[in-house]
């Protein structure tokens, strides 16, 4: 249980830490507002370093080059625990904020930190706030923020190496902002802590990054096989990953 609660503590203590720092943040972004990004970004890029670290995460990283550096992209990836988000936002370069579920903007001082990275919560259970998330999140794309978006709509549960149908309402972010889907595959994170409730454990995280996809130049008969391109795509790295963990 020790890196349990080192885990803990350090999360508590971040979170105390950056009251003064979001409001210096928000004063800077008052005249800079690109400036308030890039230091949100790297405060929370470098707390997720160090989760990872006392965690005893293990992270293999493939296909980072593959994502285009001057222009913000959908990144859709699969779902399988809470470290996911960890670990994904422990490699952005650029300013990027994530889907997230209606339940966690209920959580003092975690919600102030996703909403200063651009987290949009979405309930599941309301189509018409659903499409707000959408909407907003594809002004975000358009001002050159990055989004990430896990389209299972819930964490998988089963085998590793599978995933679960992906929600097509999601994908239209990409379409409406015309900007390129990076597919992300990603593997064991629930190793690292949901296989084995309430304890954090060491282990082997595979992260891969799989070639963009241009959306602005489909087709219409592309654009309605681009549901499934992605399920293929992400589940042939996902069996590629077994024989690395």
């Amino acid at each position: 249980m020790l890196r349990t609660l080192l885990c803990i503590i350090f999360v508590v203590i971040f979170l105390i830490f950056m009251l003064p720092v979001t409001l210096i943040t928000w004063i800077i972004g008052k005249t800079n507002p690109a400036l308030k990004d890039k230091l949100n970004m790297i405060f929370i890029r470098s707390a997720f370093k160090i989760i990872l670290f006392l965690a005893g995460t293990k992270l293999t990283v493939i296909g980072e080059d593959r994502i285009p550096k001057d222009q913000s992209v959908l990144y859709v990836g699969n779902h399988r625990g809470f470290f996911d988000i960890v670990t994904i936002y422990s490699r952005v370069f650029r300013p990027m904020g994530f889907v997230a579920k209606i339940e966690l903007s209920k959580i003092p001082l975690l919600n102030m930190q996703m909403k200063n990275i651009h987290c949009a919560f979405l309930d599941r259970d309301d189509l018409k706030q659903g499409l707000q998330t959408i909407l907003s999140c594809i002004q975000e794309v358009k001002n050159g923020i990055s989004i990430c978006i896990f389209p299972e709509g819930t964490r998988n549960t089963g085998e590793e190496g599978t995933i679960l149908p992906f929600h097509i309402g999601s994908l239209k972010i990409a379409d409406k902002a015309k900007c390129p889907i990076v597919p992300i595959a990603i593997t064991n994170t629930q190793a690292v802590f949901e296989a084995h409730l309430p304890a954090i454990k060491s282990a082997h995280v595979i992260l891969e990054y799989c070639d963009p996809i241009d959306t602005a130049s489909m087709t219409k008969e592309e654009k309605k096989e681009l549901k499934s391109r992605l399920e293929t795509t992400i589940l042939e790295k996902l069996k590629e990953h077994k024989s690395m963990i």
